[in-house]
Parts: C-alpha cells; structure tokens; sequence
C-alpha cells in the first residue's frame, strides 16, 4: 500500500471519526503513528506539497518535483516496516479514493510502471505551475502537537463540514479559552440533566442503555474546543 492511498485512508477516517463522535482518539493514534514519526509525517509532508498549486515556471517546477523525488528515496529507507503495518492496521479497512494515486506513480520504484510514472510527473509539473486557487476561509484547529502535515489534514476535515457548522466551530475557536471551559461545563451540566430527564421517562431498554452511554462518556470526557461544540450540538437534539 502506497503512503498516498494511506494518506487518503487517514483523512477519510478522520472525517468519519468526527461524525461518530471519536474525533478526538483518533486525532491521538493519529499524533502516535505519524506526528511523533518524523521521516513519515516528512513523506505526508512532501504529498501535500506537491499536490499543491504554486504558480511555478516549468524548470522550477521540475527542479522542485526531482529535489522531491530525491528527499522521498532518503526518507523510505529510514522507515522501518513495522511502522507501515501499523498504520495499515489502523486505516486499511477504510474503502475510498486515492486523492494522490499521480504522487505514488511519481514515488513508485517498479519498472513495470515507468509509463505511468511519466504521465504522472506530467500531470503533476502542470498543477505545479498552476497559480494558487482562492479558497474559502479555513479554520486553524489550536492543538499543540499538531505540526504541518497534520494541520493540513484537520483543514481537509474542516472543509468537509457544512458551512454553518464551520462558522459555529470558528465561533467558538475565537472564543477565551477560559470562558469556553466555563460555558463547556454548564452545557454539560445541561445536557446531564436532559439525559436523565429522558431517561426517567423512557421504557425502551435500548434507549436507555443508549443514554447510559452518553452520559458515561460525558462523565469522562475533558474539554476541548472540539468537545465543546459536540456538546452543543448535542444539547442542541435534545
């Protein structure tokens, strides 16, 4: 498995992660396997590098694409095997599309793909020379540890949102850090009292287990801004 079929495997779990609910412990097996792994979180690095538009002119552009080539061959030898095999273990299962398949035909060493190798460098020397698109605004998320390769990746999570939910979590980005703990504690304070409102009057055991759940998780849970807006949203459906 190619690091760019990985990569389009981590974002798409990432994505699923937050509309489960389990964000936050993948964003840490996520720090674990890539962030604390400096020459893979390097190899993701130079993925999001060069899919990027940089309007440059063609010699710079083949320069930059080869000086990658070369720095992509010195990092590969220095990954251990195991270090892969947990990565695959962790994402393997997910099932979607390869967003850098023309990057891993670039990296690929096989002979028996050198012509898809060409028509890829091609294809990527031409989004090179591209100038920048205008994007809509992106939310920087403010975690500590989180360096390049994994703030692109939270971006790619934040676009995936509708766009009033990018406006309710900039909303609260932009908020005091210590009045979002105290707001956070009286929303969950609201949100325990709703749970077991509805679980004093519900008969359906499954329901109930259900709300047992929640209000496990809540009790366990500390704040985080994206924990915050998952409490909202959650008191919000209630």
């Amino acid at each position: 498995m190619k690091f760019g079929e990985l990569k389009s495997k981590i974002e798409t779990y990432l994505t699923e992660s937050y509309k489960k609910n389990t964000f936050k412990d993948s964003l840490f097996i996520f720090e674990e396997l890539i962030i604390k792994n400096k020459n893979i979180s390097k190899i993701f690095f130079l993925y999001d590098e060069l899919s990027d538009n940089k309007g440059l002119n063609e010699s710079v552009a083949n320069d930059y694409l080869n000086e990658s080539i070369i720095a992509y061959e010195n990092l590969i030898n220095k990954i251990i095997p195991n270090q892969v095999r947990e990565i695959k273990a962790w994402v393997g299962h997910v099932k979607c599309e390869n967003k850098y398949q023309e990057i891993d035909n670039l990296f690929s060493s096989s002979l028996l793909t050198l012509e898809n190798k060409i028509k890829s460098k091609k294809i990527i020397v031409e989004s090179l020379k591209q100038n920048k698109k205008v994007q809509k605004e992106i939310i920087n998320v403010p975690l500590k540890s989180m360096i390049n390769v994994a703030n692109k990746t939270v971006k790619n999570f934040v676009s995936s949102l509708e766009e009033s939910e990018r406006k309710e979590l900039k909303k609260i980005l932009s908020i005091p850090k210590e009045t979002l703990v105290e707001n956070y504690n009286k929303e969950k304070t609201i949100a325990f009292e709703k749970l077991n409102d509805q679980k004093e009057k519900e008969t359906d055991q499954t329901t109930i287990n259900t709300i047992d759940q929640v209000l496990g998780k809540l009790q366990t849970e500390s704040f985080s801004e994206l924990n915050y807006y998952k409490l909202k949203q959650l008191n919000e459906g209630l």
